[in-house]
């Protein structure tokens, strides 16, 4: 029998597929820019590796990366400690160690997603979507398993009829394993995904979830059932989204309120994401993959304020309250 581990290291692949194929369509309608394809390994072959697919300077997506991380390494005390909280069996781990926190040997296995697209009309998205499992380092049995991820839309410019098609989308997919799912990991994103320095919203949200294993009383086989239906979310949404906005003209004011924008995806991917936290303390870590999150161009302003009444103000005051949308 195929493990969830196997399993979801084929549908990961065949998604990144699916979503290139989906965005190089979209592409290939204004440029010839494609994905670059960049399989790559970690420094120990044991340690598995990954396949990147990174388009760069595109006329329809400035910058983005769908990329597949298939990796078995160990756990450095401080990150086992930091799981502990939310996975009981860490602790039987460490009562077998007398209470010490010791290297644990893992398995993660997901897909990661970021596009920022040219068109300051277009919005950026984010996805990932993953699964982790934790061995005994003695036995090699597997101890504790969960899956984890969401994915979320940041324009710059509101258009309420891209983030209700966005909202229902992942609604559905939610409704159709848990209907309280949806609510649940919508206020998860939004609490998430929020910049607390800023006071305010990365975006208009989505879904997120992090550590949903045994306890959710769901199987393995129904959660990654459930995956499936929020990759195939986003297959149904953004091209769509993107196809809406990605030839909307724009000046030169437009393009600064962007390059703004971007400023505080930056400030959140590296002051709070705890996914880039977690690359960055894993052992021989991809920086390369860890920090293809980051835009191609970005700006900062001092004390910049948006014209009240105007449409980058009507987006700001959206991002301070999140609001329902479907």
């Amino acid at each position: 029998m195929t493990s969830i581990r196997d399993q979801m290291e084929q549908l990961i692949y065949r998604k990144q597929q699916e979503i290139v194929d989906a965005l190089e369509a979209i592409e290939v309608t204004e440029s010839s820019t494609k994905f670059l394809m960049d399989k790559w390994q970690r420094d120990e072959a044991s340690e598995g590796g990954g396949l990147s697919a990174v388009i760069q300077g595109g006329s329809v997506i400035e910058k983005g990366g769908a990329l597949v991380s298939v990796v078995s390494s160990k756990l450095p005390p401080a990150a086992v400690q930091r799981m502990r909280a939310d996975h009981k069996a860490l602790d039987i781990l460490a009562e077998q160690t007398g209470g010490e926190m010791v290297p644990l040997p893992f398995n993660v296995c997901g897909l990661s997603l970021i596009m920022h697209p040219k068109n300051p009309f277009a919005p950026t998205v984010h996805l990932n979507y993953r699964y982790f499992e934790i061995r005994d380092p003695e036995t090699n049995a597997v101890k504790t398993w969960w899956f984890g991820g969401g994915a979320d839309m940041t324009p710059h410019y509101l258009y309420p009829e891209d983030a209700e098609l966005f909202h229902s989308e992942l609604k559905k997919a939610c409704d159709g394993i848990d209907p309280e799912f949806y609510p649940r990991f919508k206020k998860w994103c939004d609490e998430y995904f929020f910049i607390k320095h800023r006071k305010e919203g990365r975006g208009i949200g989505g879904i997120f979830f992090d550590d949903i294993g045994e306890e959710s009383g769901k199987t393995p086989e129904q959660l990654l059932k459930f995956v499936e239906a929020c990759f195939n979310a986003f297959l149904n949404a953004y091209p769509v989204i993107l196809k809406r906005r990605y030839q909307t003209e724009f000046n030169d004011n437009q393009k600064r309120w962007q390059l703004l924008r971007r400023g505080r995806y930056v400030e959140f991917n590296l002051i709070y994401d705890r996914g880039t936290h977690f690359g960055l303390l894993t052992p021989n870590a991809r920086i390369e993959s860890i920090l293809v999150s980051l835009p191609l161009h970005v700006s900062w302003e001092y004390m910049h304020e948006p014209e009240k009444g105007s449409h980058e103000a009507e987006t700001l005051a959206v991002l301070k309250t999140p609001r329902a949308w479907v």
